[in-house]
């Protein structure tokens, strides 16, 4: 958490400690501040949006993954990722973040039963279906996890991890179909996928295959 200065306004003191810093950016000055040409000014921007941006700010923040400088395009994906991951209730928050820690120690099945509770308690919050969706996955449930997707779709339609996610679990079921489009919807919304621009292709080119096979 990031606390603002306490300023004292004692004249003496300014001068021989020279000038103040500048104060954080708003909400509103970070989302202005997305279009200034400067690339530093937007790359800012977006990391004080991944502080306190919300999800009414995520497709401005979508659209700096597109940015013409690398640097602001990886702030994005950090930045959208941070949003997502802010349900807006201390609670879920906290959970949430028990869950990241059991994820990542790999105790899958206490992992799955916190995002158990988050999707009963706040099923709105579309990142709790997505964690879901991945544990699913790690476990190798895939029906399961592909349903936790559909969830994660139906409240947060540009996520590209979740359709990336998808897309992986249908190449790996043979669905040669499926997995193309699921990957071209996430890079149609995140163009900076690793391997996925490369894929693409080999996709497309089986799926033909398959078509004439059909004939």
């Amino acid at each position: 958490m990031r606390f603002r200065p306490l300023w004292v306004c004692v004249c003496a003191v300014a001068l021989l400690a020279g000038p103040a810093l500048a104060a954080p950016m708003t909400r509103a000055q970070a989302l202005a501040a997305l279009a200034q040409p400067n690339a530093e000014s937007r790359r800012a921007a977006v990391d004080r949006l991944a502080e306190l941006g919300s999800m009414v700010d995520v497709r401005r923040v979508l659209e700096r993954l597109r940015d013409s400088d690398p640097r602001v395009r990886q702030s994005a994906v950090v930045a959208v990722w941070r949003i997502w991951g802010r349900s807006g209730d201390p609670k879920i928050d906290k959970l949430f973040a028990r869950g990241i820690e059991q994820m990542q120690s790999s105790a899958l099945p206490e992992a799955l039963a916190s995002f158990n509770e988050i999707v009963r308690l706040k099923p709105a919050f579309a990142e709790g279906w997505n964690k879901r969706a991945t544990i699913y996955f790690l476990l190798g449930e895939n029906e399961k996890s592909l349903q936790d997707c559909e969830e994660v779709f139906k409240r947060n339609p540009d996520h590209f991890g979740a359709l990336a996610g998808a897309a992986q679990i249908h190449l790996q079921l043979g669905h040669a179909r499926q997995a193309l489009v699921f990957f071209q919807r996430a890079v149609a919304v995140n163009p900076n996928l690793e391997g996925v621009a490369e894929l693409i292709p080999l996709l497309e080119q089986q799926v033909q295959e398959d078509d004439k096979n059909r004939i």
